[in-house]
């Protein structure tokens, strides 16, 4: 049904709508609750024209015109990945590889009254892993314990790197006492009483003659302010022991002394000190040894 001039007729129940009297009322609209008369205008832009011409539903719609400027988007913050804030030390702790089994009755050799064995076979193999891991993280400089299966574990990437490792006292393990030399391994494999009392209180000086824990908790905190003194703004790779890794992240999380024990051999846990806290950004990152042997 063709519409008469200035009226839209009924269409499926809808009531009669009329279009705009004046050439300058534009973009209104006309429904069921806007019943006012009005009539159409010469050149008044309809809904009847022949591009708007559809179904008889479709007739009942706006008069569009005069489409409005976009608003701007608003501002989008996404997630980002973390970053050392300007001046901070990145210290990757990187435990030693796995060192040669204790033989009861043979005592590993000492340095400085500590035992100090060599790497077993499969600890130079989970050296050169961490090594080749590590050979693209840039690093500006190396730094290593004064027992030999630090400096065996970072010889690899020093030779790729042509870095000098550098030897900090500091870095040693916790003296463990009258259990030194290998002796330690045992009493924890048999879980001697002083063993589970060790770990219930998470204390290391629970063991006859041991470091104390004031003493061992200081000399760590010393030697990681000591590292990032040195090296402001850059990165650098301590390969160290088990008990220091333990240490030193306990002193930057405020957490349980033995919270962080356990790093695996040749594992990779990750500090950014700054002036003001000591962040931590990994632990235990064994993912260049799996499907090792």
């Amino acid at each position: 049904m063709a519409a008469t001039p200035g009226v839209l007729q009924k269409f499926q129940g809808l009531h009669t709508l009329h279009a705009p009297t004046a050439p300058h009322a534009r973009g209104t609209y006309l429904g069921p609750a806007n019943r006012r008369s009005v009539h159409n205008a010469l050149g008044a832009e309809s809904v009847l024209s022949p591009r708007a011409r559809r179904t008889p539903a479709d007739r009942y719609v706006l008069l569009v015109t005069n489409a409005g400027v976009p608003e701007a988007e608003p501002p989008a913050f996404r997630q980002r990945r973390f970053e050392p804030p300007p001046g901070a030390t990145d210290i990757l702790l990187v435990r030693h590889g796995q060192s040669d089994a204790y033989v009861e009755g043979t005592s590993f050799a000492l340095i400085d009254g500590q035992g100090d064995p060599p790497l077993s076979h499969e600890g130079h193999d989970q050296a050169r892993l961490v090594c080749a891991r590590l050979a693209g993280v840039g690093l500006q400089a190396i730094y290593v314990s004064s027992m030999r299966r630090t400096a065996q574990t970072a010889a690899p990437l020093a030779e790729e790197l042509g870095l000098i490792p550098a030897v900090e006292a500091g870095l040693r393990e916790v003296h463990l006492g009258d259990w030194e030399g290998g002796v330690f391994r045992k009493m924890v494999a048999e879980g001697h009483p002083t063993a589970l009392r060790m770990a219930a209180e998470e204390r290391w000086d629970v063991i006859p003659g041991a470091e104390p824990a004031g003493a061992f908790a200081g000399r760590v905190r010393s030697e990681i302010e000591r590292l990032a003194a040195r090296h402001p703004g850059q990165r650098v790779a301590a390969f160290t022991h088990g008990g220091v890794i333990g240490q030193a992240l306990a002193l930057a999380a405020g957490s349980r002394p033995f919270a962080f024990t356990g790093a695996e051999n040749a594992s990779i846990s990750r500090l950014v000190i700054t002036s003001e806290r000591w962040i931590i950004r990994g632990y235990n990152d064994t993912a260049h040894l799996d499907g090792a042997p």
